[in-house]
């Protein structure tokens, strides 16, 4: 109990300090919609003086930068819920950069030292000490190794850890009181998204799973010239530091440069698109933090990628009910792209499919009548996300990030060539794995498949049948009589039916192992 109220004192102390930084810039009203916590809230309205300038997102995006990195983070992942938030507040918060002063190349040599137990004049042959990115948990500086390799290195924030561990108690907390207060917002998993933050955080802060992360796409990508992820110095790397080959190049999103620097903005638009589409479909696994200052284009042409701390994963089954949904929005067969949610499941089977079709329309149309240039998958996504609690739609979470990272990926695209469609320029890829994935082809070896699972349980079923069989014939299981009236008054047509089955078997098995 006194556990409890001492833990109920300090969130409560914590939030009243995030309270008042969102009052300053008038942006109180994620506190006020929830209705978590209203005495506070009025006490840090009490005691706040207000900057009102901005749209009510572009004000949240601004208190949040000064809430500190826990809270960037939760501005991040709530760009992603235009569910939620609604279009426009939810593109705002996309806008919120990831970015803090930097703390000093001495703490950061420090912390390396202390990493790898090792001198800095054994590992580096120079280094610099300022830093060309800081963001909320690491800051990257950039170096020559000592056997003479350019390199860029990633230092963890000193006491990150601390921050982020407070921090995410005090979200935790309020997740909490938020299902309690207001029992209709558990559609919306309140503390599952922050449980999920949570997670996302705890990796990003080994820096070693980040690592890996480049090493899995790069491996994704080996082989294929046009997109390029930095080699891994696993010998340099550990928990609080990551060592990458230096990547050298022009942001993907300065046009002027790269046409100056004898680009074609269309063929590294082209490029950057099919890298997208092989990323999202083809492997399931995919940069989810697409913004211009992660993306390069180097001298000889190849998109180049950096910073893989937020990465996105999708299963095949999802990947084709996303294929067949957006397929069925391309082609205005809005009756089927209702019958893909809930085929899926993602929509509860008593709602009504005609309901749904005509609010398919109804988001499908407005965007489908644009010019090509100007059609936004991403903008799709987030407008049907939009109808969740109409339709009481599950939250997927792995869409929502794959929408804001499409939002993204299209605003760069824009920047490249405003005449030109991302999609469209993919056009060629998307028909081919479409056709490998969703053709009849797929459905007969997905059939197929299904078959092949089945037969590999029938050993394991019959040795189920055997065991009840010889449990009953012991006496160690007891039948109730009508049951055992019925088992002997059971004719030849059901014994002819069970002998049928066997024999079909029998005959799926041939073909399998002779196919």
């Amino acid at each position: 109990m006194f556990g409890a109220l001492k833990n109920a004192f300090m969130n409560g102390g914590h939030l009243l300090r995030v309270a008042r930084i969102l009052a300053r810039h008038d942006a109180l009203f994620p506190l006020e919609i929830i209705g978590v916590a209203p005495g506070i809230v009025a006490l840090a309205k009490l005691i706040s003086k207000r900057d009102a300038e901005g749209r009510p997102g572009q004000r949240l995006a601004r208190a949040l930068n000064e809430a500190g990195p826990s809270f960037i983070k939760m501005g991040q992942a709530l760009a992603t819920r235009s569910d939620l938030l609604g279009e426009e507040l939810a593109a705002d918060l996309s806008e919120l950069q990831d970015r803090l002063p930097a703390f000093s190349g001495a703490k950061a040599k420090a912390t390396i030292e202390a990493e790898f137990g090792e001198n800095m004049d054994t590992m580096f042959a120079s280094f610099d000490d300022v830093p060309v990115a800081a963001a909320s948990i690491a800051q990257v500086h950039f170096a020559v190794t000592s056997d003479n390799r350019e390199v860029a290195v990633k230092v963890l924030r000193p006491a990150i850890e601390d921050a982020f561990e407070r921090d995410i108690g005090l979200l935790r907390w309020v997740a909490g009181l938020v299902e309690t207060a207001r029992p209709d917002l558990k559609r919306l998993k309140p503390r599952e998204v922050i449980e999920t933050l949570a997670q996302t955080v705890e990796l990003e802060m080994d820096l070693r799973f980040e690592a890996a992360a480049a090493a899995e796409l790069a491996e994704n990508f080996e082989g294929d010239a046009d997109f390029i992820v930095p080699d891994v110095d696993w010998s340099r790397t550990g928990r609080r530091v990551m060592v990458t080959e230096r990547i050298h190049g022009i942001a993907l999103d300065d046009r002027e440069a790269l046409v100056d620097a004898g680009h074609d903005p269309d063929e590294v638009l082209i490029k950057a698109a099919n890298a997208t589409f092989r990323q999202v479909f083809r492997d399931g696994f995919f940069h989810a933090d697409v913004h211009p200052g992660n993306l390069f284009v180097t001298p000889e042409g190849a998109i180049g990628a950096v910073d893989f701390g937020i990465m996105g994963r999708m299963d095949l089954k999802t990947r084709r009910i996303l294929a067949d949904m957006l397929l069925a929005f391309l082609t205005r067969d809005y009756r089927r792209a209702a019958e893909v949610h809930f085929e899926a499941g993602w929509v509860p089977a008593h709602r009504s499919v005609d309901a749904f079709t005509q609010a398919c329309r109804s988001i499908g149309e407005p965007i489908l009548d644009k010019p090509q240039n100007e059609i936004s998958i991403a903008r799709l996504l987030g407008q049907l996300f939009q109808i969740t609690e109409t339709f009481e739609m599950e939250t997927q979470p792995q869409l929502l990030l794959l929408q804001k990272t499409m939002l993204v990926a299209e605003g760069t695209a824009r920047r490249l060539n405003p005449d030109a469609n991302m999609w469209v320029l993919a056009r060629p890829l998307i028909e081919d794995w479409m056709h490998e994935n969703l053709g009849p082809e797929a459905r007969v070896r997905d059939a197929v498949d299904g078959i092949a699972d089945s037969l590999s349980r029938l050993p394991r079923i019959m040795d189920g049948i055997e065991e009840s069989a010889g449990m009953i014939a012991d006496g160690r299981v007891r039948l109730h009589p009508d049951t055992i009236q019925s088992l002997k008054s059971s004719d030849s047509s059901q014994i002819t039916l069970v002998k049928g089955l066997w024999i079909a078997v029998a005959i799926l098995v041939v073909i399998i192992l002779i196919s």
